[in-house]
C-alpha cells in the first residue's frame, strides 16, 4: 500500500470450547476452506511483507492446515501465558525488530475482506495513530469486549465482558478483534500489560488504554457489514457465517454472468470456479475445486465435489466426486459419478447409472440402470440397459475394455478381466467371460425349459397356484371344444 513495512498476525491458538468439538475451532470448514483459511486468504490479498500465525491448541493439526494453504506463513507457538496480548507479544518477538504497521486478525473471523483491512490501514496512517481498531454495534453485545469512549467521543479503553461494570456493559459498541498498531509502540505497551483480570490473561485490549494514557492517538472505524466483522464461537454462528459467505459467493458469480435460479438453495464454495453463461438450477452444491465451463447446466438436485464439467454439458440430479464430464455430455438424472469417472465429449450417462474409475469415450452412451467400474469404453459405444462390469473377484479388481462402436444387448454382465473388440455386438442377457473379437456377435444362449404344473405342485394353496389351476382348466376346456369341432 505504501513503503511503510506491513506485517499481519493471525491469532489461531484458541481451543474454542463452545464449539464442543475435537476439531480446533479455526479448522471448522465453511465455503470450502477452514475458518482460518479464509483469514489467510484475506491476509494474502493485502500483500503484507510478513504473515505470522500464532498456534497452541492441537498445534500440529493447525500448522499442517495453515502451511498447506499458504506455505510462506511463519508459525509461532504460544506459551503457557494465556491471552491475546501474549500471543501478539510472541509474534512480535518472532518478527525480529520489525518496525512498521502490524495488523492483528483473528483466525475465527472468516468474513472480513481485504478491502476492509486496507481501509483500516489507510485510516490508521492518515490519522498518524498508534492504534486503530474496528468496532461494531450488534443488537446483542453479549460475550464481546466493550469499547468505552471519553466525553469527546474518542476511544478511551476496551473492557472485556467479565471485567466490565454494569454501566460499561450497557454499551453496545464492541471490539471485533481486528486492529492496526504501530509495532514499536505495541511492543512497549505489551511489556507493561499484566494479567490482573477476571481470566488471568494478558489482554491485547489493555494496550489501548495504555496508549491513550501516554497521549497517543487511538483511531477507530465501524464495520460497514456487521456479519463480516464478527467471529465464530459455536455451531450456530458457524452456520450463520457459512450462509452469509455463500450469499456473497453466489452474488459474485451472478455478477460474473452465471445464472443462479434459486440462490437460497444453491451452495458454491469459494474454491469453485464457474464460467459465464453457466446455469445453476435449484438445490445444487458446487463444492471444493469444482470447475464448470461456459454454457453448462447443473442441477437441479445435484452435488459436485472436485469435479470438472465441460462446455455446454448437462448434469441433472447427480452426485459426483472427482469426476470429469466432457463438453456437450449429458449426465443423469439420478446418476452417481465416483472418483475417476471420465465422461468424454458428447457422452451420456443416464438414469440410475453408477460410474467408478472408468473412462467413457466420446459419443458413447450408458443410458440406464448400469454399473460401470474399472472400465475403459471407446468411442461411439452404446451399452444396453442393465449393463454391469463385474470388476471384483473377491480378491482383486480387474478391468474391462470395450472398443469403439460396440453395441450391447440389454442385461449384459462383463466378467473382468475381459476385452470386447471394436465393432462387436452382444446379445440380450449375455454373460461375457471371454474376450470378444472385433466385429463378432457374442451370445450366451441356453434352451428355454418349461416345467408344466410346477406352481400347483410346489406352491399349493397360494394365489398363484389357484389362478394357474383356473387358467389350465380353462385352456383344457377350450382345447376340448376345439377338438370336438374338429
Amino acid at each position: 500500500m505504501t513503503a511503510t513495512p506491513l506485517a499481519i498476525v493471525i491469532l489461531a491458538a484458541g481451543q474454542g470450547t463452545r464449539m464442543k468439538s475435537s476439531l480446533p475451532k479455526v479448522l471448522h470448514p465453511i465455503g470450502g476452506l477452514p475458518l482460518v483459511g479464509h483469514v489467510l486468504a484475506t491476509a494474502a490479498a493485502v500483500t503484507p511483507d510478513r504473515t505470522v500465525v500464532v498456534v497452541r491448541h492441537e498445534r500440529q493439526l493447525v500448522v499442517d492446515a495453515v502451511t498447506a494453504l499458504h506455505p510462506a506463513v511463519e508459525v509461532v507457538d504460544q506459551d503457557d501465558i494465556a491471552g491475546t496480548g501474549r500471543a501478539v507479544e510472541l509474534a512480535l518477538a518472532a518478527l525480529d525488530g520489525f518496525d512498521g504497521d502490524l495488523v492483528v486478525l483473528s483466525g475465527d473471523v472468516p468474513l472480513v475482506e481485504a478491502s476492509l483491512v486496507e481501509q483500516l490501514i489507510a485510516q490508521h496512517r492518515a490519522d498518524a495513530a498508534a492504534a486503530t481498531l474496528l468496532t461494531a454495534t450488534p443488537e446483542d453485545a453479549s460475550g464481546y469486549g466493550r469499547v468505552i469512549r471519553d466525553d469527546a467521543g474518542r476511544v478511551a479503553r476496551i473492557v472485556e465482558q467479565k471485567d466490565a461494570s454494569a454501566e460499561e456493559l450497557a454499551s453496545r459498541e464492541i471490539n471485533t478483534g481486528i486492529y492496526v498498531f504501530g509495532a514499536a509502540l505495541l511492543r512497549d505497551g505489551l511489556a507493561a500489560v499484566g494479567t490482573a483480570n477476571a481470566q488471568g490473561e494478558k489482554y491485547l485490549t489493555d494496550v489501548i488504554a495504555l496508549l491513550r494514557g501516554q497521549g497517543h492517538t487511538v483511531s477507530s472505524a465501524e464495520a460497514p457489514d456487521l456479519a463480516a466483522a464478527l467471529g465464530v464461537n459455536d455451531r450456530v454462528q458457524l452456520s450463520e457465517a457459512a450462509r452469509a459467505l455463500n450469499a456473497r459467493t453466489v452474488r459474485r458469480w451472478q455478477l460474473e454472468g452465471v445464472t443462479v435460479m434459486d440462490p437460497a438453495t444453491t451452495w458454491i464454495d469459494v474454491t469453485a470456479t464457474l464460467a459465464p453463461d453457466v446455469t445453476v438450477r435449484p438445490n445444487t452444491h458446487l463444492l471444493r475445486a469444482t470447475v464448470v465451463e461456459r454454457g453448462a447446466t447443473i442441477g437441479p438436485d445435484t452435488s459436485l465435489v472436485d469435479c470438472e464439467v465441460g462446455e455446454d454439458a448437462t448434469v441433472t440430479r447427480t452426485d459426483g466426486t472427482l469426476a470429469v464430464v466432457g463438453a456437450r455430455a449429458s449426465v443423469g438424472p439420478f446418476a452417481y459419478l465416483r472418483p475417476g469417472a471420465i465422461i468424454g465429449d458428447g457422452g451420456k450417462v443416464g438414469t440410475y447409472v453408477e460410474v467408478k474409475n472408468s473412462t467413457i469415450g466420446a459419443g458413447s452412451k450408458v443410458p440406464h440402470l448400469s454399473y460401470i467400474g474399472d472400465t475403459t469404453i471407446g468411442r461411439g459405444v452404446n451399452l444396453g440397459a442393465g449393463a454391469i462390469t463385474a470388476n471384483y473377484d473377491d480378491l482383486a479388481k480387474h478391468r474391462t475394455e470395450i472398443g469403439d462402436e460396440v453395441h450391447t444387448g440389454s442385461h449384459n454382465v462383463f466378467v473382468a478381466p475381459v476385452r470386447i473388440g471394436d465393432g462387436a455386438k452382444t446379445g440380450a442377457g449375455a454373460v461375457i467371460r471371454k474376450d470378444v473379437p472385433a466385429g463378432a456377435l457374442a451370445l450366451t444362449v441356453a434352451p428355454q425349459r418349461n416345467v408344466e404344473g410346477w406352481v400347483e405342485k410346489n406352491r399349493p394353496g397360494t394365489a398363484a397356484a389357484d389362478v394357474a389351476a383356473k387358467a389350465r382348466s380353462a385352456k383344457e376346456a377350450s382345447d376340448g371344444e376345439q377338438a370336438q369341432e374338429g
